[in-house]
This record gives C-alpha cells, sequence and structure tokens, in this order.
C-alpha cells in the first residue's frame, strides 16, 4: 500500500501551505504529493490525472476537504466512485473524519459516509454558486460607482479634439489619426463614439439661445 496526497489551490498566487501541512502530518512522501494550481472550474487538472493513473488497489489518498476533487456536486460524487469503486482505493477527507473509507467498511459505515459525502457535496456546489453570486453582486455595485474593471484606456492626446476634425474634414487620413494617437482602428471609433456622445450632452446642456 502507498499513501498520496492531493492539492489543490484555485490560482498560481494562492497560498497551499494549509494543504500542504495537512497531508504531510498523515506521513504523506514529499514524492507522493500532487499538486494543481489552477481553478477547480476547469477540471482538466494534469496533476490530478497523473495521481489516478498512479493509484493502485489498496493505496490511500488524503486530501484535506471534499471541494478539492471538484468544482460541482455532481463532479465530487463521480471522483468520489472512480476512487473508491473503480480505482479501489481509501481516501480520508483530513477535516471531516466520517469521510475516511478505511472506518465505512461495513454497511452502516458506508450509508453514514455516503450521506455525509452528498451532504458536503451539496455544501460544496452551493458555496461555490453564492461566492459567485456575491461576486455579480459586488461588481454591478462598484460599476453603479463609477468603478471601472479592466485595464485603464490608453491616454489620448491632448489634440485629439482636433485631430478628429481634420479627419472628419479629411485633411488627415485615419491610418495618420491612428498613428498620432498610437491606437488601433477600434479604439478611435470606440473614443470617437464617446466623444460625439460628450459632445451632445454638452449642447443639451447649453442649447444655443435664439
Amino acid at each position: 500500500m502507498k499513501i498520496y496526497g492531493y492539492i489543490r489551490v484555485s490560482s498560481t498566487d494562492q497560498n497551499e501551505d494549509r494543504q500542504q501541512m495537512a497531508v504531510n502530518a498523515k506521513g504523506v512522501p514529499l514524492q507522493n504529493v500532487f499538486m494543481d494550481k489552477q481553478s477547480g472550474k476547469d477540471f482538466e487538472r494534469p496533476q490530478y490525472k497523473r495521481l489516478v493513473k498512479r493509484l493502485r488497489p489498496g493505496d490511500l489518498l488524503y486530501i484535506l476537504s471534499i471541494d478539492r476533487l471538484g468544482r460541482n456536486y455532481k463532479e465530487i460524487q463521480e471522483q468520489w466512485r472512480i476512487l473508491t469503486k473503480i480505482k479501489n482505493v481509501d481516501v480520508c477527507v483530513i477535516d471531516m473524519p466520517l469521510l475516511d473509507t478505511r472506518t465505512a467498511k461495513d454497511l452502516m459505515g458506508t450509508f453514514i459516509a455516503d450521506l455525509v459525502l452528498q451532504i458536503l457535496s451539496f455544501v460544496a456546489e452551493n458555496e461555490r454558486a453564492n461566492i459567485r453570486q456575491r461576486q455579480q453582486q459586488g461588481i454591478a455595485a462598484a460599476k453603479a460607482r463609477g468603478v471601472r474593471f479592466g485595464r485603464p484606456e490608453k491616454p489620448l492626446p491632448e489634440d485629439f479634439t482636433q485631430i478628429v476634425r481634420k479627419w472628419e474634414q479629411k485633411e488627415l487620413d485615419l491610418q495618420d489619426v491612428l498613428e498620432k494617437c498610437n491606437i488601433s482602428d477600434a479604439t478611435f471609433y470606440r473614443r470617437l463614439r464617446q466623444l460625439r456622445v460628450a459632445d451632445c450632452a454638452k449642447i443639451k446642456e447649453n442649447p444655443v439661445k435664439r
């Protein structure tokens, strides 16, 4: 029997120390610890696939929490089935002692483990959905306050308005404008629309008196 550990962090800048310490405390050899640094949204995890291929019947796999196995209820259940039924390995979820297949060999133990697994899988998916909803709400609130996301727009030359006027009067062609402003044609047309909207707003605010 060999002992393995699996670690997943959601991005390359997230610290994996907590999971690493947990599997180390279980005596997992360093060479048997597999780690993926990418989002659970994409389950094409190369290290996890390598781990599953290496597992043999009777081996033991440690994970810190059940959500390391998948991104949603269905996926967690499927990976648990593959590990315990097809690969015939034992799985121990460190932060949930009831999910330890070594102690759930009888009918009652299996029933309790399956029940706990279903509950935790649902909780993991529900929490993911809640996080996504909170993120969307936060983004919407920030946009309402005028916060802009993405890369900042490239600054335009101070005489952009004059350049546009020359372009409109055909004194400059489009390529000359793009070179002077150091922008793409898509950016030019977008900023042109913004300029015209701003001009229309000024006219409405200050109508010409007759």
